[in-house]
């Protein structure tokens, strides 16, 4: 009996590298375990009874009605041109400057990641959007995906983001089950709005450290990364196509940090702000509109679907006893609490390669979240280190999942050795980032409190 979580964990593997789908190969699993175990009389068929109360919870959970309308927002403001006129400014902006041209994919891949928030989506928008572009311009093949595949991770750390979204409500929840844990009867907790401000700071960290080391390679290398001829649009039309989108998502994440709106009412603001938007630049029609709900619904069921498929795995695990078996694990190995969180950022950074960001927040981080935190680590710290590490795992060869999108959109002449040469040193930096957010919580931790 103690080893059936493990083996429902292999299990969710092999069924997910064989190509099923993620969502239905959880509560699959889940259920034909959960059957197993009834029939052989080692499982509590009564953990089942707790599912409905677990969807239904999932449907009163105000913080996640954020996720459909940031996925709003980023769907309008990609399909209405919005991201497109801003990369053909930015072009003129910075281009004429050797490195010019990855500077404007740089901050606009980062706009667009953190209103996307679906590292996919982001990878293959810019792809599509940029590449052509960079390669026309003289850039090499290396340099411009590894930096189209980099920014597109953006959205795993950049506030506000889907996937800060997600993990803020799981550790949330975990902390609170780690503190009682520790016999903490009036437990504190976390909010999204906490995670969102202490990402602020790594964030634009590792946009400056992509930005410089274009720019170091422009300097060093210019032959690739040229700058680029610009058409030379006056300064009313690059304050038309920048400035509205910039102070849309400053008058999101502002009203998040200042506290003035909850994650779910700065969604809705900036779902509203990019129709609106939209609409000024005559950019949408009833077909795109409606293009733009079916996208919007497919993203969220999906995202839904994988959180209930989640709820059912890990009810039955718990109910095999997986939680004592991961905290037996823990305390057999006697490790410290600094190895434990290394050991899990280990693991985690392996299972990216397999698992989205979805399945990893749903499934392991309420697994092993209570066991570190009870350990005394900052909930807001740990969550910003898990999503870095997702990020460093999404673009890291030969399995990241950057990598598999770019090369879906990229012309054949882009090889995928290209590809893979080019994302290594972002990787570095990203690892370089982990490293220093480790040596130095503060950077994560102070704006938090500064601002409580």
């Amino acid at each position: 009996m103690i080893e059936i979580p493990a083996l429902m964990f292999l299990a969710v593997c092999l069924i997910l590298l064989a190509g099923f789908p993620v969502a239905l190969t959880l509560a699959g699993v889940g259920l034909v375990f959960a059957a197993i175990g009834t029939i052989l009389g080692i499982f509590d068929a009564g953990y089942l009874a707790a599912i409905p109360a677990r969807i239904f919870g999932t449907i009163g959970n105000e913080t996640l009605i954020a996720v459909p309308l940031f996925i709003l927002m980023g769907n309008i403001l990609e399909r209405a041109k919005i991201a497109e006129d801003l990369l053909n400014n930015m072009a003129q902006l910075f281009g004429s400057r050797p490195g010019g041209l990855g500077v404007a994919v740089v901050l606009v891949g980062a706009l667009l990641a953190a209103s996307t928030g679906i590292v996919g989506a982001t990878v293959v928008t810019m792809g599509l959007l940029s590449l052509p572009s960079m390669l026309r311009a003289g850039y090499s093949p290396a340099l411009a995906t590894g930096t189209i595949c980099a920014t597109g991770t953006l959205g795993q750390i950049i506030p506000p983001s889907i996937a800060l979204v997600l993990l803020g409500d799981v550790i949330a929840s975990a902390y609170q089950r780690a503190q009682l844990q520790m016999g903490v009867i009036n437990t504190a907790t976390i909010s999204v709005g906490d995670l969102f401000v202490g990402a602020l700071i790594p964030g634009l960290i590792l946009v400056a450290l992509y930005l410089a080391w274009i720019l170091i390679i422009a300097r060093v290398r210019p032959d690739q990364a040229p700058a680029i001829t610009s058409e030379g649009a006056s300064i009313p039309e690059l304050l038309n196509a920048l400035l509205p989108p910039f102070i849309l998502i400053a008058l999101v994440l502002g009203s998040i940090l200042l506290g003035a709106a909850t994650p779910t009412e700065a969604a809705g603001v900036g779902a509203v702000g990019a129709l609106l938007l939209a609409l000024q630049r005559r950019q949408m029609s009833w077909e795109k509109l409606r293009d733009i709900g079916l996208s919007t619904m497919r993203i969220t069921s999906m995202v839904f679907l994988i959180l209930i498929g989640a709820a059912v795995f890990t009810l039955v695990f718990r109910g095999f006893g997986g939680e004592e078996l991961v905290q037996g694990f823990f305390e057999r190995m006697n490790l410290s609490p600094q190895g434990a969180m290394l050991l899990v950022m280990i693991v985690i950074f392996l299972l990216g390669f397999i698992l989205d960001f979805i399945e990893i927040t749903f499934v392991v981080v309420p697994i092993v979240g209570p066991i570190l935190l009870a350990m005394g680590f900052d909930p807001i710290w740990f969550g910003i280190m898990l999503a870095v590490n997702l990020q460093t795992s999404f673009l890291t060869p030969p399995f990241g999942f950057a990598l598999f999108y770019l090369r879906g959109v990229a012309p054949p002449t882009v090889t995928t050795g290209s590809i893979y040469k080019g994302v290594i040193p972002f990787v570095a930096l990203q690892i370089g980032l982990l490293i220093l957010l480790w040596s130095v919580p503060d950077l994560v931790t102070w704006l938090p409190k500064a601002l409580h």
